[in-house]
């Protein structure tokens, strides 16, 4: 069982890694799966304001969100190795921060959680990858969390 404990962490950031680099493939090259998303939230937020946000150029578009998940993916397979567990925390925390925005935006906008007919296996990977953050950063790696603030303050702040 201690086993189990010791190794669990690692894979579900490789579970993450994976689900991530996974959806990139539909991110990077413009799929129209990823159109379809992209383009119904994109309608959403020219409806309330805010038209282009989720547009090819926009702030939230398919290229910015595809990129911070492969910042988070790196960093979760860097953490991997022993000396770099702070950056799997680092890995995770952009996890929890582009997953939370999915969801919320699966749940609260038209999107929906089956928007491409997938019986929502899109909304389902976002979700297990939202409670994986949540979990490695409050449960497995709050150490590693706060060490990898400290190093950023460093950075940030000189002494």
């Amino acid at each position: 069982m201690r086993r189990i404990w010791k190794y669990l962490p690692d894979a579900m950031a490789l579970f993450m890694a994976v689900i991530f680099l996974d959806s990139l493939r539909y991110k990077f090259t413009d799929h129209p799966k990823t159109q379809v998303i992209f383009g119904r939230l994109d309608g959403w937020a020219g409806a309330i304001g805010a038209p282009g946000l989720f547009g090819h150029t926009g702030l939230f578009s398919q290229y910015v969100i595809g990129s911070i998940e492969l910042l988070a993916a790196g960093l979760l397979i860097l953490g991997l190795h022993p000396r770099f567990k702070h950056l799997q925390a680092g890995g995770a925390l952009a996890g929890l921060l582009v997953m939370t925005g999915a969801v919320s935006f699966h749940l609260f906008t038209p999107l929906g959680i089956d928007p491409n007919g997938d019986g929502g296996g899109l909304f389902a990977a976002a979700c297990t990858n939202l409670a994986f953050a949540v979990i490695l950063l409050a449960g497995f790696r709050r150490a590693a969390l706060v060490e990898l603030v400290r190093r950023v303050l460093a950075i940030v702040k000189p002494s």
